[in-house]
């Protein structure tokens, strides 16, 4: 996930955008535009739509520039042009701080004088960060490397399934934002006052379809911007999303739309998934089994790119420092490898870019590869079982919650909810449920007993809240606690978790 700023930082989602409209005789967008240069228009979703224009932008819906332009870039409905709330914040830029500043100067000063001081105020306001309003969050939901390699090489039909699974993922885990992730924030801060964290209506979002990485590599991903205007289901007004939340559950988030994802295409294709090891310092990755490591390894440029920067990097921080850098500083030398590495992005046809995929796959597997994927997408007749939620006994879902809660505690020395809903889901991630609602609950019940098995260190609410300032979900906080507080950190012990640590 990525903050977008308000004014332009839109744009660059457009800039790949095909300009043509495509042949409107095909049924999914991604087929659609197969022999256009670029990527599909961007689509409407989220259930706060009615709320806009009248009700006239629908889920699935094609965003205009314009629309994209009054809603994410100055915070206005995007059919009617009124504002949705406070405008966005403006700030100064580096340089108008830059002239205020020397304008104050004292006019008496001699030239010289009067240089250095001018020189000294610009070094400064260039160190500091320029704030900039938050018009949305940019949340990038992509397939394991296995499926976009299968998805680059099969027919447009089984292409548009495999597009249909990673479509129906996103908006699955988008419901799930709504439901569990999103609120805001009514009242007044300060010493004297109380903020109180509400529910808002739903989530204004827009989805852009992306096929390929920088490296030209099959990359089927989508971006989802969620605006950062929400109306409140509590007096129906437009304020902002409370951001701490929407960063706590990324990686939760993350690791759910890829159970999500696998568990569609098992329920479409029949295909089973297995753990391959990423090596030191990464979880395992997982994949379609019957997609070869090599396919895998061949489509995965970038990250060799990336992981060779990487390994330069640690090897002159070993140098400097005279030590391994730690997991946290390996993450950060990780980013600066991607942005050193980062290619000019070229615009390609879906169908220029599936020709040469198949015939890089064909050399690799020794025969055609679209027959490959297709014999591989052929429902076979022992589809790997589905769970329902009632098909995991008790005793089970507490032994899997004794896991979660010894393995964030192997990571970490204290832990919040969304850290164990996180190691919940790669654990669960080798179990196929036949719905959502399934995964849901399951993954909801594990969360709930590896708190139980964690040892509480955010001390307990001692006033009981009136029915009016309790949560509407029945939790017995206030409203006025942020939920980003209940989801405490932890550690493992015999009692009640709170804020959480390993417990004796």
């Amino acid at each position: 996930m990525r903050v977008m700023s308000a004014g332009d930082g839109y744009k660059y989602l457009l800039r790949t955008v095909a300009a043509a409209d495509g042949d409107r005789s095909l049924s999914t967008p991604l087929t659609r535009y197969y022999a256009e240069k670029g990527s599909p228009p961007g689509r409407w979703m989220g259930s706060g739509l009615p709320a806009l224009g009248g009700g006239r932008i629908v889920n699935g819906e094609e965003v205009s520039e314009a629309q994209l332009q009054l809603l994410v870039g100055m915070g206005r409905d995007p059919i009617t042009g009124d504002p949705l709330g406070r405008a966005y914040p403006s700030y100064a830029t580096v340089s108008e701080r830059i002239e205020t500043r020397t304008a104050a100067l004292d006019p008496t000063l001699a030239p010289a004088e009067k240089r250095e001081k001018v020189a000294q105020i610009e070094a400064e306001e260039n160190a500091r960060t320029t704030r900039r309003a938050v018009a949305g969050f940019d949340y990038t939901f992509s397939v394991p490397k296995s499926a976009s390699v299968l998805w680059a090489v099969a027919d447009a039909g089984t292409q548009a399934l495999i597009a249909d699974a990673h479509h129906a993922a996103v908006a699955e885990v988008i419901a799930f934002i709504e439901r569990e992730v999103a609120t805001t924030r009514v009242g007044a801060t300060g010493p004297d006052g109380a903020a109180a964290q509400v529910d808002v209506t739903g989530v204004i979002a827009t989805a852009f379809d992306h096929y390929d990485s920088r490296a030209g590599d099959p990359h089927l991903h989508t971006h989802v911007v969620i605006s950062n205007k929400v109306q409140t289901a509590q007096d129906g007004k437009w304020r902002s999303l409370d951001g701490r939340p929407l960063h706590a559950a990324v990686v939760a988030l993350s690791e759910l739309h890829e159970a999500v994802f696998a568990d569609h295409m098992t329920r479409t294709f029949g295909v089973s998934w297995e753990p391959r090891d990423m090596g030191r310092d990464r979880n395992p990755a997982w994949a379609i089994t019957s997609v070869p490591e090599s396919l895998v390894v061949e489509f995965s440029t970038r990250a060799r790119q990336i992981d060779e920067e990487k390994n330069r990097l640690i090897d002159a921080y070993v140098q400097q420092h005279g030590k391994q850098p730690s997991a946290a500083a390996i993450l950060k030398l990780r980013a600066q490898a991607t942005l050193a590495t980062r290619p000019e992005k070229h615009v390609h046809s879906l169908a220029e870019l599936t020709e040469n995929w198949r015939n890089r796959a064909g050399a690799i597997l020794g025969t055609d590869a679209t027959g490959w994927a297709r014999t591989v997408t052929a429902t076979p007749n022992a589809t790997p079982p589905v769970l329902r939620a009632d098909d995991v006994p008790l005793d089970l879902i507490a032994e899997v919650a004794q896991v979660v809660v010894w393995e964030v505690g192997e990571k970490r020395s204290t832990w919040r909810r969304w850290n164990l809903h996180a190691e919940a889901s790669r654990q669960l991630m080798g179990w196929r449920f036949a719905s959502m609602r399934d995964r849901e609950a399951i993954t909801g019940m594990i969360v709930d007993a590896a708190e139980q098995g964690s040892l509480r260190l955010t001390p307990p609410e001692l006033a009981s809240s009136p029915i009016l300032f309790q949560r509407d979900d029945g939790a017995v906080s206030a409203i006025h606690r942020p939920d980003g507080d209940d989801q405490r950190p932890s550690r493992r012990g015999r009692r009640p978790c709170g804020p959480w640590a390993l417990g004796r």
